[in-house]
């Protein structure tokens, strides 16, 4: 039976009750206590259902001091897909982590040491179980129709039907599945982050404690999602208590994004490691355990042979040279003994799974495990060759014998300890100098050392110099000698040609006397393939077309040309020929450039000066919005305001196209009387238009200075405020500079405040309020945030912001995530923060209602409509007021988009937004429904901003563009067919439509009153005029003289 259910009970009318004829004694008495414990029942019951309707309708109360107070979850099933499919990402990613986590650990069980990094890797999937645990009550709480919540009993204790049958039967600690902590709850976010750095660090240390491998990526990888959980954590402890509000949860949620991109990096990355440095540590591994085990074998084999060796010596006592061989041979033998022991113990401490790592572990055991076997060896060969020597003589070999196994002792020892010098020096010299020297190295500074000093580089220098004078003679001599033998080599031939020439001389006089014939011919000279020679020309194959080629007389071919005419043309004729050809060609050149320029300039007109191009439609007439209508419209839309909103929607065209500027229109404002239309361009002006049918440009305000970023009117629509890089200037509606405002840092924005008496700019971290001669009224400041854009309410008690937090408030920073941005609500009599909600995407700015009730935040791709609420705390304070979320506008598709966003609608029923490529969405506000999109192919041309005239008796807006455009959105009356509409440009010449009235046609403003004067001072009051020529939409072409 549910809590909102009416559940009918019989009421205590006892008349139903069939009493019958009248009982006995007995009978009578049961039959009373019977209608007795019937009362009694009916009385229960009917207890039970008034304190089940009392408590359904405290829960209803409850309910919907929830909706009031609180923001409530997300009904549009578009965002309920969205963020349900962004959980699931993340989930996969959590998962793919895990998996690729118990996969390390059963491979890492194949290594020495690997109990430490077993421990951390299940310390860690039980952190992820932890945190997927919370994002996903965190989801359930957004998108309770997509996202389904999981039984904490499962989770707590997967195993609890079985947990009798496997008591016995106990998992070790790195297998058991991870479950989750039984008072786990939202508010443990932020610890858990922090605990889930540790044990990431934990890891980390872990696996860079195998030297064999080390992966730089999965080291960054996993330093970078320590510095962003870090900062997460810290950012998230100022939101305590408040876990279970919406615009935290949602900020909650736009972190599984980030999280899940560095999950993705570490699981690759442990992938590869998987792949590449498990097998390269087993590797290096077994290497090892394969040198210790070789080197036992081989100080057991010298034991043996030492024992051997000992029969023959160890019965020889009494003299000192039989008793030093016994020594020597019973050393030997314990060093061998104890170099094979200590290779046993050191490879059997190598492939322990348990074994502590090495930086756990005193130096004194590590050196006794790894230098040990190889030192006590080398100790033992030693001591055996010394006392193989004294053996020789104690038993009185021959001296040959002796002095051979001295000698060759000798060596070899020597060699042993020149080399065991050297591994001990490179040692040293890696540990002093960190590996940035070789032992080489090393060496060749200290022999650059003893060289400096005198005596030593005498001693080195002069050997050496005697010794390269005597090779340079011996290989001066050698040159000589050879040089010698050469000469008498040549001479030698020289003679012999010689004669070999005489011989065959006097043979070609014989030959010559006998008169035989000798055969000669002639053939003609071949033609390049690419070029054939005429004259003294060089001229293509493809171009002489009529050249031939007749026989002479005496076998050589002669080149002639034939003309059109049919005669033909020597050499001599030629060079004529091509140089008509050149001056023909040079002829067909000028005509095309002579073409070309005519093109270009037109016949009657000069040099035609450069145009702005404008985007458009391809026809030039008027542009509407004739298409199916996108509308999406819940139920709890009333019908007659959808009636009456829907078709105003649809009849919105353009009916006004100004051309305002020569750059980009950055920004826009209708004025509050809605007389005027303010513009700023990159183009370094700022355009007033009067509204009206057309619009008429009244004033053009220079800025030298630099572009106009901003403009505000203020509240009574007579001085109007344009914001550069750091200065403001004061206007009045007639163009007049009454002032400017310098400032030492950059600003970001302005903003008026509800009187005209003053202004805010905001200044990095600050929010400077400033009188209107420039004066510094106040400053609020904002500890580690940049500002970037204010509203102030009506009664001037509350100002909302949005900014950027530069550090958190234990001064951490991102390593690759995004910044927190924060929506702030602060107390101007106070100046303290009342109400903070974070939110992670680009956020740069917040439009107020005139209400005051309602904001509107402006992101890269979506709006978040926020609800000011207002809490009394206790009597003697004032109320505090906190910001709820209440809507978030997204398109169905990616849009960025352009400048801010407005509240439209005589009350502020609508929501509006202009996309950077053109498209522009109204929203309904109340349900987020998506009633009217103009689509930017409809639209023809990019946006840059937008704004909205409350004033207006109908719809109207106006859209500013790249080119420089600015269009008048409204909803005309249905006007006569021969009624011109402005256009782009013209499609039929014979009927061309009005010109679009441009800011050059009226009087040109500077930035100060006598400029406007008495012209420009910079110039010593000398006037200077500036011919400009100017084409208006019908293609004729004026002048415009400025002075």
């Amino acid at each position: 039976m549910g809590r909102g259910e009416t559940t009918m009970y019989p009421s205590n009318d006892l008349t139903s009750i069939n009493n019958g004829s009248t009982p006995r004694g007995e009978d009578h008495t049961k039959h009373s206590k019977r209608k007795q414990t019937i009362l009694t029942l009916l009385d229960v019951l009917n207890e039970l259902r008034d304190g089940e309707l009392a408590d359904a309708s405290i829960n209803q109360q409850q309910q919907r001091s929830f909706e009031d107070d609180r923001d409530v979850p997300t009904v549009d099933e578009h965002l309920q897909k969205v963020g349900a499919d962004a959980f699931n990402k993340f989930q996969r990613r959590i998962l793919n982590l895990d998996r690729e986590l118990r996969n390390f650990a059963n491979a890492a069980r194949q290594l020495g040491s690997s109990v430490g990094i077993l421990s951390s890797s299940f310390h860690l999937r039980e952190r992820l179980t932890q945190i997927l645990f919370l994002f996903r009550e965190n989801a359930a709480d957004l998108f309770p129709r997509k996202i389904v919540r999981e039984g904490r009993e499962q989770l707590v204790n997967p195993n609890y039907r079985h947990l009798k049958r496997n008591k016995r039967r106990r998992a070790p600690p790195h297998v058991v599945n991870p479950t989750v902590m039984d008072t786990l709850e939202a508010e443990d976010l932020p610890q858990q982050l922090e605990f889930f750095a540790r044990d990431v660090t934990t890891f980390l240390e872990c696996l860079n404690e195998f030297p064999e491998f080390t992966d730089e990526s999965l080291n960054a990888s996993i330093l970078s999602l320590k510095g962003d959980l870090k900062y997460w954590a810290s950012c998230l402890k100022a939101y305590e208590g408040q876990f279970k509000y919406p615009a935290v949860q949602r900020y909650v949620h736009d972190l599984s994004t980030e999280m899940g991109e560095h999950l993705d990096s570490i699981t690759s990355s442990l992938s590869m490691f998987i792949e590449i440095g498990v097998p390269t540590i087993r590797f290096a591994q077994k290497h090892a355990a394969a040198n210790l085990l070789n080197l036992s074998t081989v100080a057991t084999f010298f034991s043996a042979v030492t024992a051997t060796t000992m029969q023959f010596s160890f019965d020889q006592t009494g003299n000192p040279l039989a008793d030093s061989v016994n020594g020597f041979w019973f050393t030997s033998l314990v060093f061998s003994i104890g170099a094979a022991v200590n290779s046993l113990l050191g490879l059997t401490w190598k492939q322990a799974m348990y074994r502590s790592p090495g930086h756990r572990v005193p130096w004194w055991v590590l050196i006794w495990i790894k230098r040990s076997p190889l030192v006590f060896l080398v100790l033992s060969v030693a001591c055996f060759s010394m006392g193989l020597v004294l053996f020789a003589y104690s038993s009185h070999q021959h001296q040959i014998t002796s002095t051979v196994t001295t000698v060759f002792s000798a060596c070899s020892c020597f060699g042993l300890a020149a080399v065991s010098t050297w591994f001990a020096s490179e040692r040293w010299i890696f540990n002093r100098h960190k590996g940035k020297k070789w032992l080489a190295d090393a060496l060749s500074d200290t022999k650059v050392k003893l060289y400096s000093i005198p005596g030593i580089a005498w001693f080195f220098t002069q050997p050496k110099a005697a010794v390269n004078k005597l090779v340079y003679w011996g290989h001066r001599q050698s040159q000589d000698a050879s040089d010698f033998f050469s000469d008498i080599g040549k001479k030698t031939m020289v003679i012999i040609r010689s004669v070999k020439s005489n011989l065959s001389d006097a043979s070609d006089s014989q030959r010559s006397d006998t008169g035989s014939p000798v055969p000669q011919c002639f053939s003609p000279e071949p033609l390049s393939p690419a070029t054939a020679r005429t004259g003294d020309a060089l001229l293509p194959i493809s171009e002489v077309d009529s050249i031939t080629q007749s026989p002479s007389v005496d076998g050589l071919d002669e080149k002639t040309v034939a003309s059109d005419s049919g005669s033909t043309a020597g050499p001599s004729s030629q060079p004529s020929l091509a140089a008509r050809r050149r001056w023909a060609n040079a002829v067909k050149s000028v005509s095309v450039m002579l073409r070309s320029t005519s093109a270009a300039t037109g016949p009657f007109n000069g040099p035609s000066s450069p145009r702005r191009q404008r985007t458009m439609s391809s026809d030039g007439t008027r542009i509407t919005t004739n298409g199916k209508p996108l509308v999406t419209l819940p139920g709890m839309i009333k019908l007659s305001r959808v009636a009456a909103l829907v078709p105003k929607l649809k009849s919105l065209e353009t009916t006004q196209d100004l051309a305002a500027h020569q750059a980009l229109v950055r920004h826009l404002q209708f004025s509050p009387n809605g007389k005027f239309l303010a513009t700023s361009s990159w183009d370094r002006t700022s355009v007033i238009f009067k509204v009206g049918d057309p619009f008429t440009c009244h004033r053009v305000l220079a800025h030298p200075q630099g572009f106009v970023g901003q403009v505000a009117w203020s509240p009574s629509g007579t001085t109007l405020l344009t914001k550069l890089g750091r200065s403001v200037k004061l206007w009045t509606d007639d163009g007049v500079c009454k002032r400017t405002i310098e400032r030492r840092t950059a600003i970001q924005s302005i903003a008026w405040l509800p009187a005209g008496e003053a202004f805010l700019s905001v200044e990095g971290e600050n929010v400077t309020k400033l009188d209107l001669n420039g004066n510094v009224v106040d400053v609020y400041h904002f500890e580690k945030m940049i500002i970037h854009d204010v509203a102030v309410t009506q009664d001037c008690q509350r100002m909302l912001c949005v900014g950027s937090l530069i550090a958190s408030a234990e001064g951490l920073q991102p390593s690759k995530s995004r910044a927190e941005k924060q929506i702030i609500a602060y107390n101007l009599e106070r100046k303290d923060i009342e109400n903070r909600v974070p939110v992670l995407h680009d956020v740069r700015d917040i439009t107020l209602a005139r209400n005051d009730l309602v904001a509107l935040v402006s992101y890269e791709n979506k709006l978040d409509f926020v609800k000011v609420l207002k809490d009394n705390v206790n009597k003697e304070t004032r109320e505090t007021a906190r910001l709820s979320l209440r809507h978030t506008y997204m398109p169905k598709v990616q849009v960025d988009f352009a400048g801010p966003s407005y509240f439209g609608g005589k009350n502020d029923e609508l929501i509006l937004c202009a996309g950077k490529a053109g498209d522009i969405h109204i929203w309904d506000r109340e349900s987020g429904a998506l009633l009217h999109h103009i689509r930017a192919q409809t639209l023809g041309g990019d946006l840059t901003c937008i704004a909205w005239n409350h004033a207006h008796d109908s719809f109207m807006f106006a859209t500013g563009s790249h080119d420089g455009a600015v269009r008048i959105w409204t909803a005309p009356d249905a006007p006569s067919i021969d009624e011109p509409y402005p256009s782009r440009g013209p499609t039929n010449p014979t009927n061309t439509p009005a010109r679009t009235p441009s800011p050059f046609d009226v009087e040109y403003r500077t930035d100060s009153p006598a400029t406007q004067l008495g012209g420009d001072s910079q110039d010593d009051h000398n006037q200077s005029s500036l011919q400009v020529d100017r084409a208006d939409s019908s293609g004729s072409r004026r002048t415009v003289v400025f002075s």
